[in-house]
């Protein structure tokens, strides 16, 4: 674990100033809809989104701003939970965002995300959330619950909110995203235990749901929340579904949201799963949720093969009592 990584966590003051803060800025009203980097960027290129003019700009848009734009409370919670950061140019910005979804905020990491262990929020995640309101199963009370890959928390949080006494645990590689997931959680009124683990393997108990949404990107940095590995960025997906459906109790379930390459009109991730999974026990529901996300990587020569890049929901039963 890096230094920054552990600076990011310690101390419970720190965690109870962000937990506040999400309180205070619920108290307000505050609701903010994070669009894609690109959007974003086209967003704060505009002559007149260069400072910031209300809350949202601050911990939405990821604007600089002046102490005057931000209430005195909000502005000592956010300096309490170190925040706020001096720019070069006598401005401040915030190291963190906070975005809404299905009446929730969630804590996330500002733009730009270029930092490797950056915690990503976005349009990906709305789909993820209502892909899991959608497919979820009702649960008896007392089911476990795996958010894999758990980010924000967003997918477990939205899955365990609507289950009667769930036991929610948060995975994640990154310390610092387990670390925003539990005070996202706890904001949304529930417990969860964190597990850093860089494989559904990795985990020790079974479940009765699983949510997971995997990085699909291809990468060139090889940034955590985004890189989905080999198959045209696809690799996570296959392996943490096969791995995942290893960990479902019988006739658990584990839904899946993700981005897959379409090349020369095939879906790169579908023929893998329907070949590796009734070997596991397990069916297969797949669709295909929007043709075409994230257009703009086409322009890169990682994906001179790639016709589109489609969002896509999976859902795996373990059927198989083995």
């Amino acid at each position: 674990m890096t230094t920054k990584e552990l600076a990011f966590q310690e101390g419970g003051d720190r965690r109870q100033a962000l937990l506040a803060l999400l309180r205070e800025l619920d108290a307000t009203g505050y609701e903010f809809v994070t669009a894609t980097p690109s959007t974003h960027a086209r967003v704060i290129s505009r002559p007149d989104r260069h400072l910031a003019r209300s809350l949202r700009d601050v911990l939405g848009w990821s604007l600089p701003f002046t102490t005057n734009i931000v209430a005195a409370e909000i502005l000592h919670l956010m300096d309490a939970a170190g925040v706020i950061e001096q720019r070069s140019d006598g401005l401040l910005s915030s190291s963190v965002r906070v975005s809404s979804a299905r009446g929730t905020l969630f804590l996330h990491s500002a733009y730009p995300t270029v930092e490797q262990d950056a915690v990503f929020f976005g349009p990906d995640s709305h789909r993820f959330a209502d892909l899991i309101v959608a497919r979820s199963p009702a649960l008896a009370p007392g089911a476990r619950i795996l958010d894999y890959a758990a980010g924000t928390g967003v997918g477990g949080i939205t899955a365990a909110t609507s289950q009667p006494q769930a036991q929610l645990t948060l995975a994640d590689i990154n310390p610092k995203a387990l670390f925003l997931a539990s005070i996202n959680a706890e904001h949304a009124g529930l417990q969860a235990q964190t597990i850093q683990a860089t494989t559904p393997a990795d985990l020790p108990d079974t479940f009765d749901l699983i949510v997971t949404h995997p990085p699909f990107m291809i990468d060139t940095e090889s940034r955590a929340y985004r890189d989905g590995g080999d198959l045209y960025g696809a690799r996570l997906s296959l392996d943490w579904v096969v791995a995942g459906a290893r960990k479902l109790a019988p006739g658990g379930r584990l839904i899946l949201h993700t981005g897959v390459s379409i090349v020369d009109g095939q879906d790169v991730l579908r023929p893998h799963l329907e070949q590796a999974l009734p070997g596991l026990g397990c069916s297969l529901w797949y669709h295909e949720l929007d043709p075409d996300i994230f257009g703009d990587e086409l322009d890169k020569p990682a994906y001179a093969d790639v016709e589109r890049i489609a969002a896509v929901g999976a859902c795996v039963t373990r059927i198989d009592e083995r």
